[in-house]
């Protein structure tokens, strides 16, 4: 009798460790259990700890509440600007109402997956190639909120969104490296030019400085040549500026007012030699005395007269040979 009691006793408590160990669940911190009664979900979504249920009318069913990193397979599109391209992002998500994510939604993981690649398709179709690559931000921003929209109903909260790479054809890569390097080539020359413009101006100056003091010039050549002769070369260039040619042509000859006076002392001279010689010669025939000069021309000794018009008929010249006049 005792025997079976124990026995009994035996049974019983192997039942109930056996209820017991079927009844326990021990829910995570990072988790939620959602309890399923008969097919129901019954009560509130259970905490982490040590939860009982009923063995073989009871189900929980546990979802983790933490960060989910979702990686977005590489989607080929065209951009605005008619441009071929592959873009790959990641998607942070989590679950916020447990309930919600096993209920209205089949494998949420997978529904954010698909939502995710039909996002960033369209994104790369609203979007030109220079969005892609400079403006991610915004892209992000906008990839996010298409993808959280219906991500809401579902239970899940969307943290994050990044385009992780753009894949771009190899036309179109030596295409940009190609304006890349014109547009830093750009950029230098303007550089270069600006250089050049500052310089000239500060040569301007010294150029202005050395006109007011001719001393500088002969100094800056000097220090030329030192500068030269320190090379050790065994060829000495020396270079003579210009205007140091300038200058020395113009210590050879007179100043302007000494040139001038020099030239009117020559006039002056050469005009009182012209009077002396006519001096020298004296009267010149058919010259009197306070009346007009008269031409005369003839041979020999006897001048010829030219016949002067009275009124009477003309009256044939005299010319004649020797000392007699004849008359023809």
């Amino acid at each position: 009798m005792v025997a079976d009691l124990l026995v009994a006793v035996a049974a019983a408590g192997s039942a109930g460790v056996v209820y017991l160990a079927a009844a326990v669940r021990v829910v995570k911190q990072y988790e939620r259990g959602v309890l399923f009664r008969l097919g129901r979900v019954s009560g509130d979504v259970r905490t982490p700890g040590l939860n009982l249920i009923i063995p073989f009318v009871d189900r929980l069913q546990k979802v983790n509440l933490q960060i989910v990193t979702l990686p977005v397979p590489a989607q080929e599109g065209i951009t605005r600007d008619n441009v071929t391209v592959r873009v790959d992002a990641v998607v942070y998500f989590r679950v916020v109402d447990a309930a919600s994510a096993l209920v209205k939604v089949e494998d949420y993981k997978f529904a954010v997956s698909q939502m995710a690649q039909t996002s960033l398709r369209s994104i790369i179709g609203k979007s030109d190639l220079d969005d892609l690559l400079s403006d991610r931000e915004k892209l992000n921003q906008g990839l996010e909120l298409m993808i959280d929209s219906p991500a809401v109903g579902w239970g899940i909260q969307v943290d994050r969104v990044e385009i992780k790479d753009v894949s771009l054809p190899d036309t179109m890569k030596r295409s940009m490296a190609r304006q890349a390097e014109a547009d830093r080539e750009r950029r230098a020359r303007i550089i270069n030019a600006d250089a050049e413009l500052q310089a000239s101006k500060k040569l301007a100056e010294a150029a202005q400085q050395m006109a007011e003091t001719p001393t500088a010039l002969q100094l800056r050549l000097l220090q030329t040549v030192m500068a030269v002769a320190a090379e050790k070369n065994s060829t000495l260039v020396l270079p003579i500026p210009v205007e140091l040619l300038h200058f020395l042509e113009r210590g050879g000859r007179p100043s302007p007012p000494d040139r001038d006076r020099g030239q009117d002392r020559d006039r002056d001279r050469d005009r009182d030699r012209d009077q002396g010689q006519e001096q020298d010669r004296g009267p010149s025939p058919g010259h009197t005395d306070g009346g007009p000069q008269l031409p005369v021309t003839g041979t020999g000794s006897a001048p010829q007269v030219p016949l002067i018009d009275t009124g009477d008929p003309p009256q044939t010249p005299v010319t004649g040979t020797g000392s007699t006049p004849r008359v023809p």
